[in-house]
């Protein structure tokens, strides 16, 4: 796949682009499966991934430098001006399972590690929608950051209210996402929080179970005369 369009150039044996400078090289009783792109040209140049469709996905991006002499041919010299790197990973700092008072501001921190070409925008999403920060809502911001090192991401929703809670998915245009759950809190502790798959509250306080320990100790035990 090339990253620059996300256009898929080549599945197994078959070629999906109308360039016919592309090309698959698969030998016979062989693991490899080679991209072939002859007469590189400086348009070429990018970021190309290969995906294996396991469970997980496996994926190894590469960098093709095409800044030499246009028009030349063949596999090997593509080969040569590859730079292989793994592919960028986007990261939320802190627990999967985000606690927060009602009323408070939820502030998530999305890092994302990048060893070519930074991310040309980072979407933030709650749930399957896009956050909108020109919403009737309000109190939605955001703060990026580009270094050497990597894109920093923040995201920040003030006055946090129920309907704020779910799932939020940090999303780099050329790196792999990070989810997190956030839960805003209407009064509770989260110390008193189950921190399950996706953090539900016991239904009894520990002093309960104490009290109903004592009354099927009363109902069972035998009767003394």
């Amino acid at each position: 796949m090339r990253k620059r369009d996300l256009h898929i150039l080549t599945s197994n044996i078959f070629t999906y682009t109308g360039d016919a400078r592309f090309g698959v090289i698969h030998p016979e009783d062989s693991d490899d499966w080679n991209l072939r792109i002859e007469y590189v040209q400086k348009r070429d140049a990018g970021i190309y991934e290969c995906q294996v469709n396991t469970e997980p996905k496996i994926n190894m991006a590469v960098y093709l430098n095409a800044e030499g002499n246009a028009g030349f041919s063949g596999c090997e010299t593509l080969c040569n001006s590859l730079l292989l790197f793994p592919a960028a990973q986007a990261t939320i700092q802190g627990p999967e399972d985000v606690y927060v008072k009602k009323g408070s501001t939820i502030s998530l921190t999305c890092t994302v590690n990048v060893h070519s070409t930074p991310p040309s925008s980072v979407l933030w999403y709650h749930g399957p929608s896009v956050v909108d920060f020109d919403s009737p809502r309000g109190g939605i911001s955001l703060e990026t950051e580009k270094t050497e090192s990597g894109t920093t991401s923040k995201l920040l929703v003030t006055k946090a209210s129920l309907v704020d809670s779910g799932n939020y998915t940090c999303v780099p245009s050329n790196a792999n996402a990070a989810s997190v759950w956030v839960h805003v809190l209407n009064g509770e502790h989260p110390a008193a929080m189950q921190h399950g798959e996706h953090g539900y509250s016991n239904r009894f306080a520990p002093s309960t179970w104490a009290v109903l320990a004592c009354i099927l100790c009363l109902l069972f035990s035998p009767v003394i005369r």
